[in-house]
């Protein structure tokens, strides 16, 4: 089933414990998600969740759960959750954030490690990158879906990182590309597509994207590094190569609840965490939490992208937001090519690709303003007007079919439990759909 050479480096890793990884390895792989607290509270989901779930005890919001696909769930394209394999929780739930943090997710395709950590900086901001740009369309449908404010969509290598954002984030983190041993059970591709040669150049790589993104993190600021593999290349043998090229970097502890469902890392790397899938319900992961020593300071100066709007532009869009939101902040108004924008007014974009940035609102075409999906997904619950569906009705919704409202004229958010997951304009007391068509249900 795996290749041999695997097989004989595992047996050497675990020794006694090889039989039952091996077991492991058997068996069906785990699902889980996180819940969205930028959409909905835990306790609020709770009271409402139709699925067979059970709490994952290392991860804050996170559960597992026995269902089959929740993909098409009203839920799911609420963004009340993201569908998130249990292990590829563990990184975030190493660290405690504060809600003004300045974070990179450096590798972030196709979101959910960016999703987690949205949510948990209200009043900072999140550049979330992905340097393969194919892949970054994914990553922005999941960001507008799950209703951040705060995020940017990026594609970078590690130099610009480095380049760009020199001493500028207070946590970065770099969830690795590798060889992916841990996914072995879950993707028969990683099996197919595993040899010593891929292992030695991811290695290669991991160690040239933590060396090139070091400068771009805050002195005091912290650095989670992981992969989804259990090579010592690209483990512990990578962060100590790391440590000893940069001693103003050292390993600190995790949390409890990371180390009861993990075994310590190997060698003098016991900081470090490895999770089995005979130990952790959840594929293969590695964890290491980095600390930069403390010091003063010196960041770059960003030259920002974004530009203010023209007047005409600036009294289309405010008419209809005044029309339309019950408040909201005209200094965080901007221009992002075509795009009319909702950004913190303190966030300076550079000049890299950007597929998101902020809430897109919509487009000023010609004289009128055409709000963009994301507006009802990250404010919806700022408009006047709201329609809250019952479960039939929006499954109908997502189908993409009009159904009746109250007003003759205006702009719903469409909502289900209370919760946004699309826009619709009133016409004769029906409401014309306008959940992209591309994202409809069957």
């Amino acid at each position: 089933m795996f290749p041999k050479e695997f097989e004989e480096r595992m047996k050497e890793l675990l020794k006694n414990e090889y039989e039952a990884f091996e077991s492991a390895l058997n068996e069906a792989p785990v699902k889980a998600f996180h819940i969205n607290t930028k959409k909905i509270s835990v306790e609020d989901f709770l009271k409402i969740n139709p699925f067979d779930t059970e709490k994952i005890p290392y991860a804050k919001n996170g559960f597992y759960f026995s269902d089959g696909k929740i993909g098409n769930h009203p839920y799911h394209h609420a963004g009340m959750i993201y569908v998130q394999e249990p292990s590829a929780q563990a990184p975030v739930n190493c660290i405690t954030t504060e809600p003004d943090w300045k974070v990179l997710d450096m590798c972030a395709a196709p979101g959910g490690k960016s999703s987690q950590i949205a949510c948990q900086i209200p009043n900072g901001f999140l550049f979330s990158n992905e340097y393969v740009s194919s892949r970054c369309k994914i990553l922005s449908g999941n960001i507008e879906r799950m209703g951040y404010e705060n995020t940017a969509v990026i594609s970078c290598d590690a130099l610009t990182i480095g380049k760009n954002f020199t001493e500028y984030f207070d946590l970065i983190i770099c969830d690795a590309p590798c060889s992916g041993e841990g996914m072995f059970r879950k993707e028969e591709n990683a099996v197919s597509e595993w040899s010593l040669e891929n292992v030695e150049k991811c290695a290669i790589r991991q160690l040239e994207i933590i060396e090139n993104i070091k400068n771009a993190l805050k002195k005091g600021g912290t650095l989670v590094y992981s992969t989804c593999t259990y090579s010592l290349e690209e483990n512990e043998e990578l962060i100590k190569t790391f440590l000893e090229n940069n001693p103003d970097f050292y390993l600190t502890e995790t949390p409890d609840e990371i180390k009861n469902n993990s075994s310590q890392g190997i060698g003098n790397m016991e900081y470090t965490r490895r999770f089995y899938p005979h130990i952790n319900k959840g594929e293969g992961q590695f964890v290491a939490v980095l600390k930069k020593k403390k010091g003063e300071n010196t960041p770059k100066e960003i030259k920002d992208i974004l530009l203010p709007l023209t007047k005409q532009e600036e009294k289309i869009v405010c008419e209809f937001l005044d029309e339309t939101l019950t408040s909201y902040d005209k200094k965080k108004i901007k221009k992002h090519n075509d795009s009319i924008i909702y950004i913190d007014e303190n966030i300076k974009i550079p000049k890299v690709p950007v597929f998101l940035c902020g809430v897109k609102l919509g487009t000023v075409q010609k004289n009128y303003f055409q709000p963009h999906h994301q507006l009802f997904t990250a404010l919806g619950h700022l408009f006047r007007k709201k329609i809250n569906l019952s479960l039939n009705e929006a499954e109908k919704y997502l189908h993409g079919e009009t159904i009746p409202c109250e007003f003759d004229k205006g702009w719903y958010a469409v909502c289900i439990e209370n919760v946004a997951m699309g826009g619709g304009k009133a016409v004769n007391k029906t409401l014309k759909n306008h959940y992209p068509k591309g994202l409809r249900t069957l």
